[in-house]
């Protein structure tokens, strides 16, 4: 099983005159009363990559390492500047199977074999407060690094580690900083250990490797590895560009993305889940500079994928708003087991659904599909219109979603309330939420006027999707009370909570024409 340790550390070198970094006197730092010599331990680090260095490329780090009070299996996640997730497992003689999950969208199919052998000298020593408890570890790291794959480099140095406690404070990071640089030590040029030995064990085989990381792979097969991006030489400068640069960004998040979604972080399924929905909206918003023949297939299984990501995360939702909007209730409202029987039905509809999602996330399907993916931005089936200007190709791309809103919004107005209302403003959201995409995308180009439209049609999304959730919570109040009704329950609290709901939305509805108005006199562009 394995277990997750949040890591904020920094590293430094000796200055550029060379020598090996010396440590100063630590005890000097603000915070700290006293400095303990916790001893040298001896590591012995294997370092695991795909042939082609791919977790190296997005900054992860996957070894087995012996030595040390945390022997075991570690996968490093950036999570910002300095900032890491370390996801340890059990010593094992393989790759464990919930860390190798966890870099499937970077690995497909390709194998994981060891590139670098880092054997390390790790002096230790731990700045501690007044009261004992320790503010942060720093080691005196004397590495000797191995290459194992693509080539035979050895590598010599010595670096500065210093690694805050769990739950302190980043700030004292700075003081010890500062303390360092007294001393002539400067942050360290790489990232990681494994950064360093790929650079200073690359032999000339292996720097064809390195050097070519963002480089088009055009024979990828699933199975065979993926697609990488050929290097921004240039700033967009036609329409095609601009698209392209948009689609980039969502299939990066899509990949990045997956290791959250596995390990159920906050927000993670949601924001996958957008980042399918842009790109699909894109593809349909910009019809004329990429061809459709190619990318509706695409956008099918990204229709796909964003409903499985939703399978059980919009009743979660609901169930959320339900469960406020019964905490708001006076408790002389409440009649019988209202909680336990929404408590049930949330439930309900939660099990197997994680283990479902995972299962999707393992499947083949999903392989083609981030291949196909790559393949849109590395090979794109770009339209005669894609090299066109920006303002005038993108412009009209985004003023014919725009109509398209206005038209469904003007639809909905005209109609009386009742469930042909509902549908038109749950209609007229999508197409908001569309012309939001195409207006994201739009805006490098376009600047303010884009950027104006993507907040107006933002507005006009909440609103209406306010409604909609309006809509879903009464259909399941609904049936809520007949569930207990049939079972000799009271249904009064759940008609208590309908007729809220009905309020409610009957206040976005009277709301519409006027958030609407200033939209439609000087939303578009």
């Amino acid at each position: 099983m394995a277990d997750t340790k949040r890591e904020i550390e920094r590293k430094y070198e000796g200055p550029p005159t060379g020598g090996d970094p010396a440590l100063p006197d630590l005890t000097r730092v603000p915070g700290v009363s006293g400095v303990i010599d916790k001893g040298v331990a001896d590591l012995d680090a294997t370092y695991y990559d795909t042939a082609d260095q791919r977790l190296a490329a997005a900054s992860l780090t996957l070894r087995r390492r012996t030595g040390g009070d945390d022997a075991g299996w570690h996968l490093k996640l950036p999570v910002s500047e300095g900032v890491r997730d370390e996801i340890r497992a059990p010593l094992a003689d393989t790759v464990p199977r919930s860390l190798s999950a966890l870099v499937r969208s970077r690995v497909r199919e390709a194998e994981l074999v060891p590139v670098v052998r880092l054997l390390s000298a790790r002096d230790v020593r731990h700045l501690v407060d007044g009261s004992g408890a320790l503010l942060a570890e720093v080691s005196v790291d004397r590495v000797r690094a191995e290459r194992l794959s693509g080539g035979t480099g050895v590598a010599e140095w010595t670096e500065i580690e210093v690694e805050l406690a769990d739950d302190g404070d980043p700030a004292f990071l700075d003081k010890v900083e500062k303390k360092l640089r007294k001393a002539g030590l400067e942050r360290s040029s790489s990232k990681s250990k494994l950064a360093r030995a790929l650079s200073d064990t690359a032999t000339e085989a292996t720097a064809d490797v390195t050097d070519t990381a963002d480089v088009t792979d055009t024979a990828v097969k699933r199975g065979k590895g993926h697609q990488r991006d050929k290097p921004a030489d240039r700033a967009p400068r036609t329409a095609g560009d601009h698209v392209l640069a948009y689609l980039r960004t969502q299939r990066d998040a899509i990949i990045e993305l997956d290791p959250a979604v596995r390990r159920d972080l906050h927000d993670s399924v949601h924001s996958m889940r957008v980042a399918t929905r842009r790109m699909r909206s894109a593809f349909r918003s910009y019809g004329k500079i990429l061809d459709r023949a190619v990318t509706d297939p695409i956008g099918a299984e990204l229709k796909w994928l964003a409903g499985e990501l939703g399978v059980g995360r919009d009743q979660e939702v609901l169930a959320e708003r339900l469960t406020t909007a019964l905490d708001d209730l006076p408790d002389d409202l409440l009649t019988g087991p209202v909680r336990d029987r929404l408590r049930n039905w949330s439930r309900a509809g939660g099990d197997g659904s994680r283990r479902h999602l995972i299962a999707v996330l393992d499947g083949g399907r999903y392989l083609d599909l981030l291949a196909a993916l790559d393949g849109v931005v590395t090979d794109p089936p770009l339209l005669k219109a894609a090299a066109g200007d920006p303002t005038k190709v993108i412009t009209k791309a985004v003023r014919k979603d725009f109509a398209k809103v206005s038209a469904l919004v003007a639809q909905a107005l005209d109609l009386p309330p009742g469930a042909d209302r509902d549908l038109a403003m749950h209609e007229a959201r999508k197409k908001a939420k569309r012309t939001r995409y195409a207006a994201e995308a739009a805006a490098p180009a376009l600047g303010g006027p884009a950027a104006g439209l993507v907040k107006s049609m933002k507005s006009l999304q909440s609103l209406l999707g306010d409604h909609q959730d309006s809509v879903m919570a009464r259909e399941t109040l609904r049936d809520l009370a007949a569930q207990a009704h049939a079972a000799g329950e009271s249904a009064f609290t759940y008609g208590v909570l309908y007729g809220r709901e009905e309020r409610r939305a009957a206040a976005v509805e009277a709301a519409f024409p006027g958030e609407w108005e200033p939209i439609a006199g000087g939303g578009g562009i």
